[in-house]
């Protein structure tokens, strides 16, 4: 038996919360001939930790609930401004989560706010971090049901098990005064405790469309603040760019030029059919001339 050997064994053991095993496993080999068997024992339990460490990756990705396919191997970084891009390198140690700073991410939709910040949870959740995915109107509702059954104090307490709860499009739907005073308390409850991180597309001069009082708004952005990291997503829409090089595909195949027609369609803005049984003017007046 090496020293090597007896303090590898020991350390593999703590890691294993095995007390006895590392206080007694090599004084006993050693003491009945079998000191060279120390160094198998310690590939065991090297295979055990590594299990054990895959096993808990793999509960806390589901308990995360991460959309489908949102990683950092997905991600175009090329698209995102380059200091999002660092940013979001630094913070995937995970560091951070000690410190218990927010990740707030503004932009307009489409911009890869979401997709960026669920990739980083996802890396977060790989380093052994547990954390949450919720949409913050789904969260929202949650926590008012919660409240409405006298349950609010435990609800905040389970959400209080994820070192980063990731709150999705918040603000995206105007809050209504109790919705509102839930999402505070949840804001309160974490504040230098637990890592929020959040995606928005309102920037802090409009979250009183999400708090409503101004003394409220103030409150609710001074915590999310104070110890934070804000990543500016001013780039163009992804979802937009792909609509638009389909359309430039369907009414030229063979040119991959912006059109200059004029006759591009906005997103979101389609042009209603005819209603069937509808008559011009012309034929209205000819139906109703005298025979």
């Amino acid at each position: 038996m090496t020293a090597f050997s007896a303090t590898h064994l020991t350390e593999l053991c703590t890691t294993l919360k095995l007390p006895t095993v590392a206080a007694q496993a090599a004084q006993r080999f050693t003491a009945s001939g079998h000191g060279d068997a120390l160094e198998s024992l310690c590939e065991v339990l090297e295979l055990e930790i590594g299990d054990r460490r895959e096993r808990r990756v793999e509960r806390l990705r589901r308990a995360a609930r991460f959309p489908a396919g949102k990683t950092f191997d997905t991600l175009e970084f090329e698209r995102l401004p380059p200091p999002v891009v660092q940013r979001l390198k630094e913070l995937s140690s995970g560091d951070f989560l000690e410190r218990a700073i927010n990740v707030l991410a503004f932009g307009l939709p489409g911009t890869g706010k979401s997709h960026s910040l669920t990739a980083l949870g996802s890396r977060l959740v790989e380093r052994g971090h547990s954390v949450l995915f919720a949409p913050a109107y789904q969260l929202v509702q949650e926590l008012l049901a919660a409240k409405r059954d006298l349950e609010l104090p435990r609800a905040l307490r389970r959400l209080d098990h994820f070192d980063a709860l990731l709150l999705d499009d918040l603000g995206y739907l105007k809050q209504r005064p109790e919705e509102a005073e839930v999402l505070f308390t949840l804001i309160a409850e974490r504040y230098e405790r637990r890592s929020l991180l959040v995606t928005s597309n309102l920037v802090f001069s409009q979250w009183d469309q999400i708090f409503h009082s101004p003394m409220a708004t103030a409150a609710a952005i001074d915590r999310i603040v104070h110890h934070s990291v804000i990543l500016e997503f001013d780039v163009p829409s992804y979802r937009t760019d792909v609509a638009r090089g389909e359309h430039r595909a369907h009414d030229d195949p063979g040119s991959t030029a912006p059109s200059d027609s004029g006759t591009h369609v906005s997103l979101g803005a389609t042009r209603p059919e005819p209603r069937r049984g509808n008559r011009s003017r012309s034929e209205n007046r000819k139906a109703n001339r005298p025979k």
